[in-house]
């Protein structure tokens, strides 16, 4: 049979099979088919413009559409009416803090001092000469003499509008209240955390009706999207590195039940850093208005070990210049920390005159005005030497501050747990056979990461009054999640009880220690696992936040870290790299920006918790959606 046969008769079965199929259809005998490939469901395309990042810190709320170049940053303030006359009025403080009142606060400010001015005086200026030290005096009999220049009889500055009684307000209008008005004034967030205490309007509950007021005005006024339109929006909400878990729960029932946001994503700040900084990896440092953070960050994954939160910042430099500005005969005399308007002038002075540039020296004239409601415009002139380079060097000698048996330090604390979350740690921990306990508490064990010199040098250390932040004051901390599973967890049980007070006593030592900012740079990157991760942190230190805005400030953190780093890692680091301002962007922005990066990647898009999940699970999606440990 030829080819051409062959092909005939093929042909001519395939169509008597056809033939075959037609009939059994008609008959309604169905040929077998494939099984069908199950869709996957339709992920729902999210639109950038329905999505607003909220940034809340304790000074300033960054708030925008993931869309929008730039967020509205708003004073985190909220002014309540008085309901009753004659009720005692309140105010949170801005620049006053506990512990500065302390019978040894100003001893221990006046030893911060020397060993700034020792530190000042030991570095030399870049032409290889040492700076000249300028005494206090030497300004105050200049000072004394000044009297101020009237440039307007009226200031044009006015108070906020209260006349129509409004219930409350917030931002602007609320930080311009005049204090004779009945209007209580409250930031609802203190050193990063909700800002719960014992005094008036200091509850949880308070508060959170206070986030709740602020957030739905700006959301309102700011962004212009009417409040019952939220149903359609959706809301990226960034959080501390070291967060109180009650206090995320709370936010997020805010924010879908009550505000009625669709759905919810929660980041923490310090991987928001690193994405709108356009980092892979990256040791962040974030300088906020009262609390100064740290984390290292390694592929959008924070390093627990590795979080350290100190409790001072911008706010803490302004106050210490006011105090460095009144030894100088600073001539505004009337200044007090106690008034708002102060404050605000205070800020200005500092983020104007401050640097930390060491080759500025001697004394300058400078220059500067007072517009306060109901008052004149008036021109004050002042003489300053190095107390604009003292106060913001306090961030690297915190004793400066004169802060006395407060809790400066603060690690990530394990989970007391929550009724509503019943497998979390404690029952992944309760339901390990002894062996895996006793395993993986003697791992952790050989991996805890020692402090920079914790062995050679933590008792010297400890006694040494310039590195003293508070520890012979009875300061405590919070151990971090590792450490505390190492000295609270299954090693309990493995360690004769004398070994276990040991460790307990070295680590609270170590970290009950008011820390400059470098020695807390090198503590967290000593804290990664890896000397490889550690080699990258140190080639990638990022400062986000406005606490640290002074001139030449990346100049001279990268020559202490050098100076400071292990000798170990000087040899492998090929170079050490602070990075300021990345993408020439605003360092205060940084983490909104990576917020609003966040909403854009496909990958989030299993990350979002919706309103029905939260209303029927709970907190438990915080555990199954979070990009991070929960």
């Amino acid at each position: 049979m030829t080819q051409a046969e062959r092909e005939q008769e093929n042909g001519k079965e395939k169509e008597k099979e056809r033939e075959k199929e037609k009939e059994k259809e008609q008959r309604g005998v169905k040929r077998p088919i494939a099984p069908p490939v199950i869709p996957e469901p339709l992920q729902e395309q999210i639109q950038s413009n329905f999505i607003v990042v909220i940034h809340p810190g304790s000074r300033t709320l960054r708030i925008g559409r993931a869309t929008d170049t730039l967020p509205a940053a708003v004073p985190h303030v909220i002014a309540r009416r008085h309901k009753q006359t004659g009720q005692p009025r309140s105010e949170d403080a801005w620049l006053v803090r506990e512990g500065l009142n302390n019978p040894e606060s100003n001893e221990q400010r006046q030893n911060g001092l020397k060993m700034v001015d020792q530190a000042i005086w030991s570095k030399k200026m870049s032409n290889g000469v040492r700076r000249t030290p300028v005494s206090a005096e030497q300004a105050r009999s200049y000072n004394r003499q000044i009297r101020p220049a009237v440039l307007d009889s009226s200031s044009r500055v006015k108070w906020t509008n209260t006349s129509y009684h409004p219930e409350l307000l917030v931002g602007e209008e609320a930080l311009y209240v005049n204090p004779t008005d009945c209007y209580d004034v409250h930031w609802p967030i203190s050193r990063g955390q909700l800002n719960v205490h014992s005094g008036a309007a200091g509850s949880l509950t308070a508060v959170l009706a206070d986030l709740e007021a602020i957030w739905s005005q700006v959301i309102q006024k700011q962004l212009e999207i009417p409040l019952k339109d939220l149903k359609y929006y959706r809301c990226i909400l960034l959080v501390p590195d070291i967060y109180n878990r009650q206090h995320v729960k709370e936010l997020v029932s805010m924010l879908l039940l009550n505000m009625g946001f669709s759905a919810i994503i929660v980041h923490q700040e310090s991987v928001c850093a690193t994405f709108g900084s356009g980092l892979s990896s990256a040791c962040v440092v974030d300088v906020g208005d009262q609390k100064t953070s740290l984390c290292c960050v390694e592929d959008g994954v924070s390093h627990r070990n590795s979080r350290l939160c100190l409790a001072y910042g911008g706010s803490d430099v302004t106050r210490c210049f006011f105090w460095l500005l009144q030894r100088a005969g600073f001539p505004y005399r009337e200044c007090q920390l106690s008034s708002r308007m102060d404050c605000v002038l205070l800020q200005q002075l500092k983020e104007t005159f401050c640097h930390l540039d060491q080759d500025i020296s001697g004394l300058q004239d400078h220059e500067f005005r007072t517009r306060f409601p109901e008052s004149p415009a008036l021109l004050y002139q002042v003489r300053l030497g190095d107390e604009k380079l003292q106060a913001p060097m306090a961030l690297f000698y915190p004793t400066t501050f004169g802060i006395v048996a407060q809790k400066m330090t603060s690690l990530q604390h394990r989970s007391q747990g929550d009724p509503e979350d019943p497998h979390d740690e404690h029952y992944l921990l309760g339901t390990q056979s002894k062996q895996d306990q006793s395993s993986k508490a003697s791992a952790e064990r050989k991996s805890l990461p020692k402090p920079p010199g914790f062995e050679g040098e933590l008792s010297s250390q400890v006694g040494d009054p310039s590195d003293r932040g508070g520890t012979a004051h009875g300061q405590d901390v919070e151990l971090g999640h590792s450490q505390n599973d190492c000295l609270m967890g299954g090693a309990e049980m493995e360690e004769p009880p004398s070994a276990l007070l040991f460790r307990k006593t070295a680590m609270t030592q170590f970290e009950g220690k008011a820390l400059g900012l470098d020695k807390a740079i090198l503590h967290s990157i000593d804290c990664c696992a890896s000397d490889e991760t550690k080699r990258k942190m140190y080639s990638s230190i990022l400062v986000v936040g406005g606490g640290l805005l002074f001139h030449r400030a990346q100049e001279f953190l990268q020559h202490r870290i050098l100076n400071k780093m292990p000798p170990s890692f000087r040899r492998v680091v090929e170079s050490v790299e602070v990075i300021t301002r990345p993408k020439d962007m605003d360092p205060r922005l940084i983490s909104w920006k990576g917020g609003a990066v966040l909403a854009c990647l496909d990958t989030t898009q299993e990350m979002w918790i919706h309103q029905r999940e939260w209303q029927r699970f709970g907190v438990r999606m915080l555990r199954e959606r979070a990009a991070f440990v929960w």
